[in-house]
């Protein structure tokens, strides 16, 4: 174990599989107290699971991140306890599906962007509430390239990545003053499920492991590098 996080309060979102699952090991592996939030109980359950076998402890929460409420009642149990929270990973989030805009469903749009967007806004706030007074924290977003660069059929996905991106812009040049960094990263080809779904016929092998996009958002977690502060980045440009 090292202690590179040693002290910090890391809240991760979509902490149940994928990107935010490695994230929760290795930020608990780096010392730091962890709590994170899933939908589903077999996933925030699994993930408790395998951190206590490792010999880490971790807090969890079965928590939909579109209730503002739940959102609210969550983040101020987290301070309340803990005091603080340090760094706010921004990963939860639903693919939708690889439709036309013209023939897009109308109930899919609307939750994609009620999770994608609207939840992350809602967990974002609540946060800061607690980082602006202590004039500290980061903010870390996952992105994607569709949400750079429009591609056909991407709907949803893509437009509420793109609005990740805008609010993200927004919030760096807001809290900048304040001493709080805004980074998004575009994580590129990974092996999740979601990656899965949009690309059925792809050779998973062929993929980066989740734990390299988890060592990354560790790296910038502890860079002191002022000039990361409002990029937006790819992995493979770290």
């Amino acid at each position: 174990m090292n202690h590179a996080m040693q002290g910090k309060v890391v809240f991760i979102s979509g902490g149940g599989r994928g990107i935010g699952r490695a994230a929760v090991s290795l930020f608990v592996s780096a010392g730091a107290k962890v709590a994170f939030c899933a939908r589903t109980e077999g996933e925030r359950l699994g993930v408790e699971n395998e951190v206590n076998a490792a010999g880490g402890a971790v807090w969890s929460f079965r928590v939909d991140i579109a209730s503002q409420r739940d959102v609210h009642r969550m983040v101020s149990q987290i301070v309340s306890e803990w005091g603080k929270i340090d760094l706010l990973i921004n990963n939860a989030g639903v693919l939708g599906v690889k439709s036309t805009l013209a023939t897009y469903p109308a109930m899919t749009w609307d939750e994609v962007i009620r999770i994608n967007i609207n939840g992350t806004f809602y967990l974002t706030q609540a946060v800061l509430r607690g980082m602006i007074p202590l004039r500290s924290g980061t903010i870390l977003s996952i992105s994607s390239s569709v949400g750079r660069h429009g591609r056909a059929l991407w709907g949803a996905y893509a437009v509420s990545k793109f609005a990740l991106e805008g609010m993200m812009q927004t919030l760096a040049d807001e809290v900048g003053a304040f001493g709080i960094r805004v980074i998004t990263l575009n994580p590129e080809a990974t092996r999740t499920q979601m990656r899965a779904k949009a690309y059925p016929k792809e050779e998973a092998k062929t993929l980066k492991d989740p734990a390299e996009v988890a060592k990354a958002l560790l790296t910038l977690a502890i860079s002191e590098d002022p000039a990361l502060h409002g990029q937006s980045l790819n992995l493979s440009e770290l």
